[in-house]
C-alpha cells in the first residue's frame, strides 16, 4: 500500500514539475508582418519629410513670417519625435533580443542630428525665398557672393556644413544602423513566414520611392550602398545556416533593392547635365532632386 502511494506521489510530482508541463514548454513565436508600423513609417516619411519643403512653398508667406518657424519647421519637429518612436516600436517587435545600448545610442544621435538639420534647413529654405539657388555652391550664389564683410560668407558655408553634412551624417547613420540591427533579427526557418503579404507589396513602391528621395536629397549614397551590401552579406550568411528573411525582412530588403535601381536610373537620366556635374564633382555623382527642381523646373515657370 505504501509502495503504491509513493508511486502515485512521484507521478503527481512529475506532472506538476514546471519542466515537464506542456504549458511551460517554450514555443517559437510566429512573426507577423508589421503592416501598421510600416504603413505609419511610410506615410509620415512622405508627409513630414518629403512634404516639408513643398508645404513651405505652397502656403502663403504672410502666414509664416521669415523670422518665425514655418509650416515645414513644424513638420520637421513632428518628424523628429514620431520617427524615433516608430523605430523603437519596430525594434520592440523584433523576434530576437537586440542590443538596447546600441539602439538607444543610435536613437539619441538620430534625434540630435535631425535637430541640427532642422535649424540649418529652416534657414536654407528662407534663403531660397530670397533668391538662393540650390544648384550653385554657397560662394557662387548671387545673394551670397557680394556680402560684406566677406567673412559672412564663411558663416553661411558653416551653416551649409551643419545642414548638409554634419546634420545628415548624425541623422542618417544611426537611422540605417537601426534598420540593419532590426534586419538581423528578421530570419526564420519557417517557409510560411518567408512571404511578403499583399499589403507589403502595396507598400513596397511608396517605401522604395521615399528611400530614393532620402538617398539622393540627403547625399548618402555611400552609406546606403554600404547598408545594402551588409544586408546582402547577412542574407548569404544566414542562408548557410538554413535561415531566410521573414516577411518583414523581405519587405525591407526588397525596398532597398528597388531603391538601388531607382538611384541608378536617376543618375543615368542626369549623367550629362553640365551644371549639376559642376556642383557634384565627386567620384559618386548623385544630384539632389531639389537642385534639379531649382535648375530645370522653377526656371521654366
Amino acid at each position: 500500500m505504501q509502495t503504491v502511494r509513493k508511486r502515485q506521489g512521484k507521478d503527481l510530482h512529475l506532472k506538476s514539475a514546471p519542466g515537464v508541463s506542456k504549458e511551460n514548454v517554450p514555443q517559437k513565436k510566429k512573426q507577423r508582418f508589421h503592416f501598421d508600423l510600416w504603413l505609419c513609417l511610410t506615410v509620415q516619411n512622405w508627409i513630414l519629410d518629403f512634404g516639408r519643403p513643398i508645404v513651405m512653398i505652397i502656403l502663403p508667406l504672410e502666414w509664416f513670417p521669415l523670422n518665425k518657424p514655418s509650416a515645414g519647421d513644424y513638420f520637421h519637429m513632428a518628424y523628429n519625435v514620431i520617427t524615433p518612436f516608430l523605430m523603437l516600436k519596430l525594434i520592440e517587435r523584433s523576434p530576437r533580443v537586440l542590443s538596447r545600448t546600441a539602439v538607444y545610442l543610435c536613437i539619441i544621435t538620430f534625434v540630435m542630428g535631425a535637430s541640427i538639420h532642422l535649424v540649418g534647413d529652416s534657414i536654407n529654405h528662407r534663403l531660397i525665398l530670397s533668391g538662393y539657388q540650390l544648384h550653385l555652391s554657397v560662394r557662387e550664389n548671387p545673394i551670397i557672393k557680394d556680402l560684406k564683410p566677406a567673412s559672412l560668407i564663411d558663416s553661411f558655408e558653416l551653416l551649409y556644413y551643419y545642414d548638409e553634412h554634419l546634420g545628415h551624417l548624425m541623422w542618417y547613420i544611426p537611422f540605417f544602423i537601426i534598420l540593419f540591427i532590426y534586419f538581423t533579427g528578421c530570419f526564420s526557418s519557417g517557409e510560411e513566414q518567408k512571404k511578403v503579404p499583399l499589403a507589403g507589396w502595396l507598400l513596397l513602391g511608396p517605401s522604395a520611392l521615399y528611400y530614393w528621395y532620402l538617398v539622393t536629397e540627403g547625399q548618402i549614397t555611400e552609406l546606403f550602398l554600404l547598408t545594402f551590401v551588409a544586408m546582402v552579406a547577412m542574407v548569404i550568411f544566414q542562408h548557410h545556416k538554413g535561415l531566410g528573411p521573414d516577411s518583414n525582412g523581405l519587405f525591407l530588403f526588397y525596398s532597398f533593392g528597388v531603391t538601388v535601381l531607382l538611384v541608378a536610373l536617376w543618375v543615368a537620366y542626369l549623367w550629362n547635365d553640365p551644371v549639376l556635374r559642376n556642383k557634384y564633382p565627386g567620384l559618386i555623382y548623385v544630384p539632389e532632386p531639389w537642385s534639379y527642381y531649382t535648375l530645370h523646373i522653377k526656371k521654366s515657370h
